[in-house]
This record gives C-alpha cells, sequence and structure tokens, in this order.
C-alpha cells in the first residue's frame, strides 16, 4: 500500500470514528427517572390531553413536545376521524370531565415506565396504556394504547 493510501485510509477512518460519535451525541440522550418530575403526575395530565383532543376540546399541538413522532400521528388521525364522526352527526365536541379511576405503573428500565389508566366519563369508561421514557431531560411517550 502507498502512503498515499495508507494516509487517506487513516484520515477516513478517523472521520468515520468522529462521526459516529458526533451522531451518538446528538441521538436523544436517555434521562434517569430519578431527575425528572413524577412520572404518575405526567401520566394523569398526558392522559386527560389525549382524551381531550380526542373529544375535540383541546389541540394536538399542544401536547406534541411530549409525543414521539408516530404516537403523535397516530392521536392526530384518530382525532380527525373523531371530529369527523361528530360533524356527521351534527353534534359538538363534548365538555366531559374525564375521571381517573385508576393508574398502575411499573418501571422495567431506569429511564422507562409503562402505565395503564383507566379513566370514565357519565357515558363512557375508557382505558389507556402507555410507554414513558427519559428522553432529553423529559418525559415522552414513546406508545400509546387507547380502548
Amino acid at each position: 500500500m502507498s502512503q498515499q493510501n495508507a494516509h487517506t485510509a487513516t484520515t477516513t477512518t478517523r472521520r468515520s470514528l468522529a462521526a459516529a460519535r458526533s451522531e451518538g451525541y446528538f441521538d436523544r440522550q436517555k434521562t434517569s427517572a430519578h431527575q425528572l418530575p413524577s412520572a404518575e403526575t405526567f401520566t394523569l395530565n398526558i392522559v386527560r390531553g389525549v382524551l381531550e383532543v380526542l373529544a375535540g376540546v383541546r389541540e394536538v399541538d399542544q401536547l406534541a413536545r411530549w409525543l414521539s413522532e408516530d404516537v403523535y400521528r397516530t392521536v392526530v388521525v384518530r382525532a380527525n376521524l373523531a371530529a369527523r364522526a361528530r360533524s356527521a352527526r351534527g353534534m359538538p365536541a363534548p365538555r366531559a370531565t374525564h375521571i381517573i379511576q385508576s393508574v398502575h405503573l411499573s418501571s422495567p428500565a431506569d429511564h422507562v415506565v409503562e402505565a395503564t389508566v383507566t379513566a370514565a366519563t357519565r357515558l363512557r369508561t375508557r382505558a389507556v396504556a402507555l410507554r414513558l421514557e427519559g428522553l432529553d431531560g423529559r418525559w415522552r411517550v414513546t406508545s400509546l394504547g387507547l380502548l
């Protein structure tokens, strides 16, 4: 191998290592649950917010900061479907108050909390399952299931 090729290969390798380090640096950083606010309080607030979005009394953009991209898109689609259904029936957005009946939290890892919540209105009871991850110094909802 010539000196020129050896120098080029070494320079390329160094750049690759530097790029790999910087990609990790700029990726989402895990945050310990001990450095974050109460997971239970966050869960209660985010579930109320999602239920209000689906009811049509809150904009989903207000929750975007705490939702992953996939969860955000899912909530937007469900909110649009709910709005169309209300519009087709000529119903206004209900101002029902959701009463949280139960909250169960488990933590499979230091920066992860999985929660199930049961919320009820006068007419309907809903179950919500979600996964919170401590990322970049705040809780983010990375998975959401709503029955």
